[in-house]
């Protein structure tokens, strides 16, 4: 749960099919061993296809809450 830094951005593969790129930010508050209260905040990228991609950009906008359901995967490049 979390919400979305910028607004969705709708495109297509070259087969048609629909994808978008969410950006989301969640916090966690937590209280440190010596009393300090602390926020802690992610940044998620999640990937919507199909028509849940054309759903997000249609009704979704930067601010919007929203709810993810699915799995994590982790990526990483190494560029020359």
């Amino acid at each position: 749960i979390g919400r979305l830094t910028q607004d969705p951005e709708l495109r297509y593969t070259p087969s048609g099919a629909a994808v978008t790129d969410l950006r989301m930010a969640t916090s966690r508050n937590y209280t440190t061993k010596d009393g300090d209260r602390r926020e802690e905040t992610l940044y998620i990228d999640v990937v919507a296809w199909n028509r849940q991609a054309e759903n997000c950009c249609q009704y979704l906008r930067k601010g919007s809450a929203v709810h993810v359901e699915g799995y994590l995967k982790m990526e990483t490049w190494d560029d020359k």
